[in-house]
């Protein structure tokens, strides 16, 4: 016959066992406990791995999120550096060319959105980088023509800009394209 029990509010029934027969012996069910033991422990070593794996994929898509922005943000910007570019060819050929009413006008204009484009570009960390006099670094710098040394000019000076480079930060967002005296 067999007996039932309660257990969680639920009637469980268990299987008959007659009064002289042993509970399970000793052996039996210390090998059960190092079974669960064991297998307690591989769970344990899985969650841990797996915890470990997740902390990995969140630091690499945080990088990977970090080093996107940085490369929009320099395509941006860069973007931006080509539209200074071409106000300061507009300026050259205004202060060249300055004839007519309205010429002065027309390159104080063009002065004042270059200063607004070059502030926007200095609150987000850019800045020019100066090259005319100084020593040629092929790091920062980008030889686009050897001239021959004028008189004060060392060799491997630069000695004329063609087109500014800026910095952000210490990092080169663009080189200068620069002359260089041989």
């Amino acid at each position: 016959m067999a007996e039932e029990r309660r257990t969680n509010g639920e009637l469980e029934e268990t299987p008959d066992r007659r009064p002289d027969q042993p509970a399970a012996s000793t052996e039996v069910l210390q090998a059960e406990v190092a079974r669960l033991t064991a297998e307690a422990e591989r769970n344990w070593q899985q969650f841990l791995r797996a915890a470990a794996d997740l902390e990995n994929y969140r630091k690499q898509a945080a990088r990977q999120r970090d080093e996107a922005v940085a490369s929009t943000r320099r395509a941006m910007l860069g973007v931006i550096l080509t539209v200074v570019d071409a106000l300061e060819r507009a300026l050259q050929h205004a202060d060249a060319e300055a004839q007519g009413d309205n010429a002065p006008a027309i390159a104080d204009g063009i002065r004042l959105a270059r200063r607004q484009v070059l502030d926007v570009l200095q609150t987000m960390g850019v800045r020019p980088m100066e090259a005319e006099g100084r020593p040629f670094d092929p790091r920062v710098h980008d030889a686009v023509e050897a001239v021959p040394a004028v008189e004060g000019a060392a060799p491997g000076t630069i000695v004329g800009e063609i087109q500014r480079g800026y910095l952000m930060g210490d990092e080169v967002l663009r080189p200068a394209r620069v002359r260089v005296a041989q």
